[in-house]
């Protein structure tokens, strides 16, 4: 696996795979009829914001990872090329495969490394300074963190010294201060212990590889945004419309 040339202009970016699959039960009754990713933000699907936001930082590929109501974000994308990308869609199937499961099915249009954003992120970072992080560690993961103190949701990484010591969803520790910023940087070895077409957790995966030794952590300082949840929904807005 070898980093893009520093000579690039603009930067060469890895594909993002996006994270989509999921009920959206949260957002009932706004997801009743509609996946998460086509609730609309000042008139427009959240997905048609989200891939602006890729496209502006340099993504020229992305591959959605669809379940519910999928068919409705393959008909809204396209080819992708009016958002200014190429754009493919994986679905599931008969049953939800999970983040990582999702993501092992949708290897072959991913490539050695990208980029993997959850669903419902909205995320305003340097991505060319991320993706040079997972190159320089020469791990086969790597996970962004935010110093979150428990503001925004509850912190759920321990990060100290640059290394992330441990990830875990759901513990009450003081020692937690950080949180999974919803981006992360893969390589396709990551998924050897995936089996195929089977439901399989992104968290447990980035927990194994944390174990392994292959899970690199880079801070980032951009505050993050999220729709799985009407307060996210109402932040978001009011961050496009400022």
């Amino acid at each position: 696996m070898h980093a893009p040339s520093s000579t690039d202009d603009p930067p060469a970016l890895l594909p993002v795979v996006i994270l989509a699959g999921g009920l959206a039960t949260r957002l009932r009754p706004l997801t009743e009829n509609i996946p998460k990713a086509m609730v609309e933000i000042n008139g427009q699907p959240f997905i048609s914001h989200q891939i602006a936001l890729l496209a502006s930082r340099g993504i020229r590929h992305v591959v959605v990872c669809a379940g519910y109501r999928g068919e409705m974000i393959r008909d809204f994308l396209g080819d992708g090329r009016r958002f200014k990308v190429r754009a493919d869609v994986v679905f599931d199937g008969d049953r939800l495969l999970g983040t990582a499961g999702a993501i092992k099915k949708a290897l072959p249009l991913l490539g050695e490394a990208f980029f993997a954003l959850y669903g419902d992120s909205y995320l305003p970072c340097d991505y060319f300074a991320v993706q040079q992080a997972f190159f320089r560690s020469r791990k086969q993961s790597l996970m962004t963190v935010f110093h979150n103190e428990g503001q925004w949701d509850a912190s759920n990484v321990e990060f100290a010294d640059g290394r992330i010591a441990r990830y875990e969803k759901g513990t009450n520790d003081a020692r937690m201060k950080h949180i999974d910023y919803g981006l992360g940087v893969l390589s396709a070895a990551a998924f050897k212990t995936v089996p195929d077409n089977e439901p399989y957790d992104l968290a447990e995966l980035y927990r194994g590889l944390l174990r392994q030794g292959q899970l690199a952590g880079y801070l980032v300082r951009d505050r993050f945004y999220e729709v799985g949840s009407f307060q996210g929904l109402e932040e978001l807005q009011h961050k496009l419309t400022a």
